[in-house]
Order: structure tokens, then C-alpha cells, then sequence
């Protein structure tokens, strides 16, 4: 993980992937795709975090709102 950019929103950014991924279908069994793969917790979390910014970008973006799926298996 790059240290580079505001710790703050980084740490924000983080805590809101560790709710999505328990709480989100989509989130949640992206994590546990990447435990599957035998990535570490803190490692998956930042997986999901990246996720998390692109969604939140995309929903910025194209002015929508966030719509929950089932999870694509």
C-alpha cells in the first residue's frame, strides 16, 4: 500500500471497506474471494478499499445512486 495522500481519508477509506465487507453482499464476497485466494485480512481489506473508491467514484460521476446487487458468482 502507498503511503503517499492524506492519511485521514485513508484510514476513512479503510473503515468504510471493513463495514462494506461485512455488511454489503458485493463487498463481502469480494472479500472472501480474496481470503480464498489466501490473501491476508489487512491485505483483502485494502482489495475492498480499492473497490469502495471506484464505486464511490463511479456514483459521483454519474450522479446515481448506489444500488446493491447480488454478488456475481
Amino acid at each position: 500500500m502507498s503511503k503517499r495522500g492524506s492519511p485521514y481519508l485513508r484510514k476513512a477509506l479503510f473503515r468504510a471497506a471493513f463495514v462494506a465487507s461485512n455488511t454489503d453482499p458485493v463487498f463481502k464476497a469480494y472479500y472472501q474471494k480474496k481470503r480464498m485466494e489466501g490473501k491476508h485480512h489487512n491485505v483483502a481489506i485494502g482489495a475492498v478499499a480499492r473497490k469502495l473508491c471506484y464505486t464511490i467514484y463511479a456514483v459521483l460521476k454519474n450522479n446515481v445512486p448506489y444500488e446493491v446487487q447480488a454478488p456475481l458468482e
